[in-house]
């Protein structure tokens, strides 16, 4: 028998399995990442920035022959968290599967879009001098492996050439030991994955989603700030901007390196900010914190994809940001997490799901890429 108290405790799946849990683990986990993994705060400041009210908007949309409207798409999408807004007004909210406004849902790789931007304000204060510098130019600890010649621009393009195995059902891939490092809260043991990789194609030449690199992008910019990643993105965006609520970064262990590329938590409406951040190129109030162009080329796709070729169907990738079919940026994330902004139609659309995974999958039967595109057709139709 064992000698500890029987208080009650919240139970949550082991890290390791947070890219391969049932559909009845999905929503409780997403929405409790700070209890799986280690985490940093994310500060917000003492002003909010006010989203306006607009009138509500009810999109339709046809799929499969059949009509549907916002809550057709959130049962079949299998969605917790939607938002519109059009300018900074928000015409659509909407919560289901237990996240409410104060919730903190698993960005999953949306947040190597937030990271990413982190570079164009690093660069803009001077901290990074440019693109072009080698990585190991920042990151010492990466001389004489693989990423010793990758440069940031192939890092933050998804480019650097270094194999990488982004195989989700596959506990083996990469991906896959660099989940159980980060749930077993292995010191160092993130930069030691990357550093064991050889290298596979020249640097620069090639697109292969490999979240390492911005796992190493993260660390860079601490490294050329000089800050924890999580303060840096207080000072620069979060607390700026006036969010509405604390964030995190998860670590790589307690006390560690932030990952850069996967894993915050953030709320419903805040992500709605940062694509408004966006739509304003960067500028809050006076303050320019990004370069004049970086929301462009950021946005501006550095390699060409076959849409049929990943779950969003985009057809370009940029400073890791997702380029839609339409011309608008996205950062897309495991599991059905996008954060889209169409600067041209000046809308952000922020949706937060469960998707199921395999083998759960093969049980469902919807076409959740058609149903994507088919209701952001339509919200963009509404706000027409």
């Amino acid at each position: 028998m064992s000698g500890t108290i029987a208080y009650p405790r919240q139970h949550v799946p082991a890290g390791e399995d947070f890219l391969l849990l049932s559909p009845t683990q999905q929503a409780h986990a997403y929405r409790n990442v700070d209890r799986m993994f280690a985490t940093r705060t994310i500060r917000r400041g003492p002003d909010v920035m006010e989203l306006g009210r607009g009138r509500e908007i009810a999109p339709r949309y046809v799929t499969e022959g059949e009509e549907r409207g916002v809550d057709g798409y959130i049962d079949r999408a299998h969605v917790a968290g939607l938002l519109v807004i059009k300018g900074s007004d928000i015409v659509l909210e909407r919560y289901a599967l237990g996240l409410d406004e104060a919730g903190r849902w698993s960005s999953m790789s949306m947040v190597k879009s937030l990271t990413s931007t982190l570079v164009g304000a690093a660069l803009r204060d001077g901290a990074i001098g440019s693109l072009d510098d080698v990585v190991s130019r920042y990151l010492p600890a990466l001389r004489g492996c693989a990423y010793d010649a990758v440069t940031i621009r192939q890092l933050i393009t998804m480019s650097s050439g270094v194999e990488w195995s982004e195989v989700y059902t596959d506990r083996n891939s990469d991906v896959n030991r660099y989940s159980k490092s980060l749930g077993d809260k292995v010191p160092g043991g993130v930069l030691a994955l990357m550093r064991g990789l050889k290298a596979g194609q020249p640097p620069g030449s090639t697109f292969n989603y490999n979240t390492g690199d911005t796992y190493l992008l993260g660390s860079l910019v601490s490294a050329a700030t000089g800050m924890t990643l999580a303060d840096y993105m207080s000072r620069t965006v979060w607390a700026r901007l006036g969010m509405e609520h604390d964030a995190f970064y998860t670590l790589e262990s307690e006390g560690g390196q932030e990952i850069g590329g996967s894993r915050a938590g953030m709320a419903l409406r805040d992500f709605g900010r940062f694509g408004v951040f966006l739509l304003q190129d960067g500028v809050v109030g006076d303050t320019k914190v990004l370069p004049a162009d970086w929301v462009a080329q950021a946005g501006s796709p550095a390699f060409t994809l076959d849409p049929a070729l990943n779950s969003y169907g985009a057809v370009g990738y940029g400073y890791s940001w997702w380029i839609d079919a339409d011309g608008a940026m996205a950062a897309v994330g495991f599991a059905g997490q996008s954060l889209y902004i169409n600067r041209r139609s000046k809308v952000v659309i922020v949706t937060l799901s469960c998707h199921p995974q395999p083998p759960f999958a093969a049980a469902y039967t919807v076409d959740l890429q058609a149903e994507r595109r088919a209701f952001k057709d339509a919200v963009l139709a509404a706000l027409a």
